[in-house]
C-alpha cells in the first residue's frame, strides 16, 4: 500500500480553516497555516510542544477533559460539536484519531465556515 502521509499532511496544510492536533497528554503536536494565523495573537507556531489547557481559561479546559473522557470511554465516540462562533460564522468540532485498532491517539480541533464561498465555480485562473 502506497504511503498516504504525505497525501493527508498535505489536505490539512491546504485547508483554510484552522485544525489544531493533540497527543493523549494534550499536547499541541501540530497546527495547520491557517491555525497559525488564527491564534497568532495567542502565540502562533509557538503553541506547538504546549500542553493545550494552557492556552484555555477553565472553563474551556473543562469541556476539553469532558470530551477527552467521552472519546476515550468508547470507540464509537468521535466527533463533537463544540461551539457555534456567530462573528465568524464557523462551527468548531473536537474529533478522535484513532489507530487501527480504534484506540484514541490524541483529538484535533477543526473549524468548519457556514459562509458561502464568493469564488465562482472552478476558478482556475
Amino acid at each position: 500500500m502506497q504511503n498516504l502521509a504525505p497525501f493527508f499532511r498535505s489536505i490539512v496544510e491546504q485547508d483554510p480553516m484552522p485544525v489544531v492536533v493533540c497527543d493523549l497528554t494534550h499536547t499541541i503536536i501540530y497546527m495547520n497555516p491557517a491555525a497559525v494565523v488564527h491564534y497568532g495573537s495567542r502565540g502562533g507556531a509557538g503553541l506547538v510542544g504546549k500542553i493545550i489547557f494552557d492556552c484555555h481559561h477553565p472553563k474551556s479546559s473543562e469541556a476539553i477533559r469532558r470530551v477527552f473522557d467521552w472519546f476515550s470511554a468508547d470507540k464509537g465516540n468521535n466527533c463533537v460539536h463544540t461551539m457555534f462562533l456567530e462573528a465568524q460564522q464557523k462551527d468548531v468540532y473536537m474529533v478522535a484519531l484513532r489507530d487501527e485498532e480504534g484506540n484514541l491517539i490524541g483529538y484535533y480541533e477543526k473549524h468548519e465556515s457556514r459562509i458561502k464561498d464568493p469564488e465562482p465555480l472552478y476558478r482556475m485562473g
